[in-house]
Formats: structure tokens, C-alpha cells, sequence
């Protein structure tokens, strides 16, 4: 019999500060002796919305390369692996505990990551350009979600991208959102005009911000407990109809995973006058398990 290597990993909750809560993730800190076929299947047999192979990286700036992997496919960015990864990257010394700004690169380039001082301060990423793409009729977004034209707010539905392309569906209400049956059939013609990987992301407006749910069969999830890479998106969206305020240092939480039984809550922080100096998207982290797969 061939000999079999082991693979340290470690699981942590995003976006919470409690236990078994949040989105979870697993990181491998050390990726180096892994093939992009091997991590795929890995992230398929672990089967969490996505699952982190650190990597020296590509650039001097950064502190390393994340790659993300949804048990469907590689992603070029994604929010919680992204705050997740940072954490592991500090409790492991790989960046010196107390840095307080790093850089991580990932497929779109290198992300800048924020630390707030304390052993247990929220981790902070900020997003990608985001980019308006394709608008969507009213009637064709209802029908995704089993839900009535009525039930949607007046803002048309709209796709964002800061890559993790998304569309938005503004409803009436936290009961409107919990009341969603995402319909497999009509994402089938729907996707028939738009063939590139993409998530739905619903959410009604609430006085702390969106309570929120996720959506993306594309990549083998069906819904995702907490979406950090469209939760950037979602403040612009939010903003554009004027749903939340666009003055600088406006912050509010999007609640995203509850009807899940996964609460979690994403903190934005909008830096400049309508985000011009950037969306700053971020939580806690709370550590899980340590674990060893042999392969």
C-alpha cells in the first residue's frame, strides 16, 4: 500500500462570536503540497460553503494566497473565507499578533484586511470595485422565490458584482424573507439568459439594516449561511435606493443565516461620502476544531 499523507485543517464560525453559529470554514494553513484537483475534491468532502487552501504568495505585499473552494468551484473572492483565513493567519503567527493592517491576495488581486485592537476584536476586509451590472424584472425575480410582485419593494432587482457577481431582491419585511421557497424550475429558465455562476441575495430593510438570506446553487450551495463578498454589494445596492444613508462613516449589519438555525451578523462600514473610499465588510471569528486528514 502506497504511503498516505496528512493534512492539518481547522474549522472556524464566521461572522459570530458564538459556537456553532455564523458561516463555518475550514482552513488548510499549509497547502502547499496540494493540487487544484485535490483541494476541490476536499472542499466536496467537507461540504461547508467553502473551504481555504493557504498558499505563499505570488505577491511581496501580501501575506499569503488564499484559494477558495466551494464544493462546486473555485471562487475569485469570497467574504467569510476571507475574514476566517485572516484570523488563521494571526493565531498561527503567520502575520504577527497585533497587526492591525495586512494584505491577503486572491484571485482578484490583493484584499486589504483590518484588525481591531483586543484579543477578540471583529475582523474587517474591504471590498473589491463592485460593478452594476444586468437589472432584472420585478416578475421574474418573484417567480425565483415563490413569492407574489407585491411582496417585492419598488427598487428593481439588480445585479452587483465585486467578484462574486449577485443579484439583489429587495422584499417586504423579515416575514417575506423567511417565507422564501427558492424555486429550482424558474432559476433553470432564469439562468437559461444569464450562463456565468450566480447568487441571489434577498433581504428586507429593518432599522439595523437587512435581514438577509443567500442563495447559490451554482456553486453547489443552497443557501449560505453568511455572504461577505455580496454583503459589500448589498450596502451600494442599499444605498443607490436610498434604503440606508450614504454619508461616510454610515454603519449598520446585515442578519443573514437565521432561518437557517446560523445567525450571523456582517458589519459594514461605509468609508467616505457613498463609499467612495471603499466598503468595509466584518465580524467575528470564533475557533472551532483542529483536525487532520489523511489522504
Amino acid at each position: 500500500m502506497a504511503p498516505r499523507n496528512s493534512y492539518r485543517y481547522r474549522v472556524v464560525d464566521v461572522f459570530t462570536s458564538k459556537p456553532l453559529e455564523g458561516n463555518p470554514l475550514a482552513v488548510f494553513p499549509d497547502a502547499t503540497a496540494l493540487s487544484t484537483d485535490l483541494m476541490q475534491k476536499i472542499a466536496r468532502e467537507l461540504n461547508l460553503s467553502e473551504t481555504v487552501f493557504l498558499l505563499p504568495s505570488t505577491r511581496s505585499e501580501c501575506a499569503a494566497k488564499l484559494r477558495i473552494f466551494t464544493p462546486g468551484r473555485e471562487m475569485d473572492f469570497a467574504g467569510h473565507p476571507t475574514v476566517g483565513s485572516a484570523y488563521i493567519l494571526l493565531d498561527e503567527g503567520k502575520v504577527p499578533k497585533g497587526t492591525q493592517q495586512f494584505l491577503v491576495e486572491e484571485n482578484v488581486g490583493p484584499i486589504p484586511i483590518s484588525v481591531e485592537p483586543g484579543p477578540s476584536g471583529k475582523i474587517w476586509l474591504t471590498t473589491p470595485p463592485i460593478k452594476e451590472e444586468s437589472e432584472v424584472e420585478t416578475q421574474a425575480a418573484a417567480s425565483l422565490l415563490g413569492l407574489q410582485n407585491g411582496q417585492l419593494l419598488d427598487c428593481t432587482p439588480q445585479i452587483m458584482n465585486a467578484g462574486n457577481p449577485t443579484l439583489f431582491i429587495p422584499l417586504r419585511g423579515r416575514e417575506t424573507v423567511d417565507r422564501i421557497s427558492f424555486d429550482t424550475a424558474a432559476w433553470g429558465q432564469f439562468k437559461s439568459s444569464y450562463p456565468a455562476p450566480l447568487c441571489v441575495f434577498v433581504f428586507a430593510p429593518v432599522p439595523e439594516g437587512a435581514y438577509s438570506r443567500m442563495f447559490a446553487p451554482d456553486h453547489g450551495v443552497p443557501e449560505d449561511p453568511a455572504t461577505g463578498s455580496s454583503t459589500g454589494p448589498l450596502a451600494a445596492y442599499m444605498m443607490k435606493h436610498h434604503l440606508i444613508s450614504s454619508k461616510a462613516d454610515t454603519t449598520f449589519y446585515s442578519e443573514q443565516g437565521t432561518r437557517m438555525g446560523r445567525r450571523s451578523i456582517l458589519h459594514v462600514h461605509i468609508h467616505g461620502e457613498g463609499g467612495v473610499k471603499g466598503i468595509a465588510v466584518g465580524g467575528y471569528v470564533t475557533p472551532l476544531i483542529e483536525g487532520t486528514m489523511t489522504l
